[in-house]
């Protein structure tokens, strides 16, 4: 880790909950956000989420499944993420997903007319909007969980939406 923890205290509650109050409890809210209100379907929510955690090298988030009414996506669906180019796995909102999360975290200086034109096709304005907003919450939470080194200190305690509500990340 690169910052002191008290004996005794949970590393993630204590960097982003009592350093920082003012900060991390409202990056927490909104990092749970992004798993109890999401509109978008498991599927392309995951390949999001998975290749920003690929992207970010955060070890708890490329271990993470959200559960949603008691299902997750399938063994192997990292794989098909990682691969989000070629896998014949991903439909073609999944697949847009796994692209955006990519470029979003890699490349958002050239995201050109052609690839608005294929999400348009595929997403709504509001989809848009609201898969940017859950790809800005896990690249910012996850790397900086991940810089800090606290992706090896996750440990979710009973909140079952997402590694968000007690551990913000991806």
């Amino acid at each position: 880790m690169r910052v002191d923890i008290p004996e005794g205290k949970d590393p993630i509650g204590y960097v982003w909950g009592e350093m920082v109050p003012g900060i991390g409890t409202a990056a927490s809210k909104f990092s749970l956000a992004v798993y109890e209100h999401t509109t978008l379907g498991l599927r392309e929510f995951e390949a999001a989420r998975l290749r920003i955690a690929q992207i970010n090298g955060c070890i708890f988030c490329l271990d993470w499944r959200t559960e949603r009414d008691g299902q997750k996506v399938e063994e192997g669906f990292a794989d098909a993420v990682t691969d989000w180019r070629v896998s014949a796995e991903l439909d073609d909102r999944t697949r847009l997903a796994a692209e955006y999360a990519e470029r979003y975290a890699l490349d958002h200086h050239n995201l050109d007319e052609d690839f608005w034109s294929r999400i348009t096709e595929h997403y709504s304005q509001a989809e848009i909007v609201e898969l940017s907003m859950c790809l800005g919450s896990w690249l910012a939470f996850g790397r900086l969980n991940h810089v800090l080194g606290l992706d090896a200190a996750c440990v979710l305690p009973g909140h079952s939406g997402g590694p968000a509500g007690a551990r913000p990340g991806a």
